[in-house]
């Protein structure tokens, strides 16, 4: 059986919540590898809807959760969220979730750094969510992280915290911003330790033993490929690799454990937050996508950026995410237009270009070059078979296909876990 991971292919929302959910309902353990809480997957089963943000989707279906090494955890947010979707009817138990022994910890700390940093920097400010996720992975590549096990070891956290203070204070004191003392830091990892400790795990051991097993395992990546740290839109983008090359590391396995790569990604094109967007649509064509396509972000409330399927940046992601096979979303939002069109490359400074360059100027500076397809008239939503697409519809996924060169693998025509049509399941390739 293989392994199966989903990344987002554009720059996030993209729907991966409802497919991981999907998934998720055939696989035996569910894994997130990277990401923090500034990631949100909207789950809607039957009437119930579940807002997930740390918490892996395979929580919903009942299967093992595990929360890897290469994600960066609030414990705060961690147990608001277990109490939230405790409430809603799911409990989450040190059984059904483990985290990773070596998992980085994001501290008040980063949250008022990350937040502080943003504020200074006006203008040119990232768009992050301000929860400290690029500060909690700065602290881990300096080797100056508070990590799970730490908790575990009050000798360890004394002269560990020393050292982050160090740092951290200092730059919050240069940003005009209130600094922290030891013993608030203390105070609040007193709290949350006899509450988080007992789902700490050696991970890497459950997975390899799931491994031998012949057991299946999805990978849930958070953010996307335009997102990630070396191959986004830099330095618009999130602190960790978003890519599916990334499972392996991220959990504690090896480099072939990653399987059938699924990216997700709408058949239009959204953005949260700044950065390049060359699609984008400042009409009433982009209000009307995101009006029908209820586009505010998960986690922030955001209202997303819409624009154009943008097959130039989603070529990109299937390159250098190791993308198999694409899941296309929310085609039903596009019902109804008379023209629909797709970038199939760009003009830079008059010359035409069909890869997206990696210069923050360049990638600021490119138009979009439009092929225009007919649109359709009949809905698309709620479809479960080729059957019930209309002709046109069809016609534009396979000039998706073409374009980016991946095969459409699933398509989503609703938010409702069922309205999924299968061309290809992922875990029997």
């Amino acid at each position: 059986m293989s392994n199966v991971t989903v990344i987002g292919a554009q720059w996030g929302d993209e729907g991966k919540g409802k497919i991981v959910d999907w998934l998720a309902s055939r696989a035996d353990v569910v894994v997130r590898f990277q990401g923090g809480h500034n990631a949100g997957h909207t789950l809607v089963v039957g009437n119930q809807v579940y807002k997930l943000s740390l918490l892996p989707s395979g929580v919903v279906s009942g299967k093992l959760g595990i929360i890897g090494n290469g994600v960066v955890v609030d414990p705060q947010a961690l147990l608001a969220e277990i109490a939230r979707i405790g409430e809603q009817g799911l409990k989450v138990t040190p059984e059904t979730l483990k985290i990773a022994e070596n998992v980085p910890l994001i501290l008040p700390v980063h949250g008022a750094l990350d937040r502080a940093r943003e504020a200074a920097r006006g203008d040119r400010k990232i768009g992050t969510t301000g929860r400290g996720i690029g500060p909690a992975y700065e602290d881990k590549v300096a080797r100056r992280a508070i990590r799970l096990c730490d908790l575990a070891e009050p000798e360890t956290l004394d002269w560990k915290l020393d050292e982050l203070l160090l740092h951290h204070n200092t730059l919050l004191a240069g940003l005009g911003a209130q600094t922290f003392s030891k013993e608030e830091l203390l105070a609040f990892l007193s709290d949350v330790a006899p509450k988080v400790l007992p789902y700490m795990a050696a991970t890497w051991d459950i997975l390899d033993d799931a491994r031998r097993n012949g057991r299946r395992i999805l990978f849930e990546g958070a953010q996307a490929v335009m997102l990630d740290v070396d191959h986004g839109t830099y330095p618009f983008v999130t602190s960790s690799n978003t890519v599916a090359s990334n499972a392996g590391t991220g959990a504690g396995m090896g480099p072939s454990a990653a399987g059938f790569v699924l990216g997700i990604a709408k058949a239009y094109c959204t953005r949260v937050g700044e950065g390049p967007f060359p699609t984008e649509l400042h009409d009433g064509i982009g209000r009307r996508l995101g009006e029908r396509g209820h586009e505010f972000g998960t986690v922030t409330g955001r209202p997303r950026r819409c624009g154009w399927f943008d097959a130039v940046l989603v070529r990109h992601a299937v390159r250098v995410g190791g993308i198999n096979g694409l899941a296309l979303t929310k085609l039903d939002v596009l019902d109804g237009l008379d023209e629909i069109n797709i970038c199939v490359g760009y003009e830079l400074d008059g010359q035409k270009i069909e890869r997206f360059p990696s210069g923050s100027a360049a990638q600021q500076r490119v138009r979009p070059v439009y092929e225009t397809i007919e649109g359709w008239k009949e809905t698309t939503q709620g479809a479960r078979r080729w059957a019930d697409l209309p002709a046109q519809a069809i016609k534009y996924v396979r000039r998706v296909e073409e374009l980016v060169g991946a095969p459409v693998t699933l398509l989503s025509t609703s938010p409702d876990r069922d309205d999924t049509i299968l061309v290809r399941d992922p875990f029997e390739d």
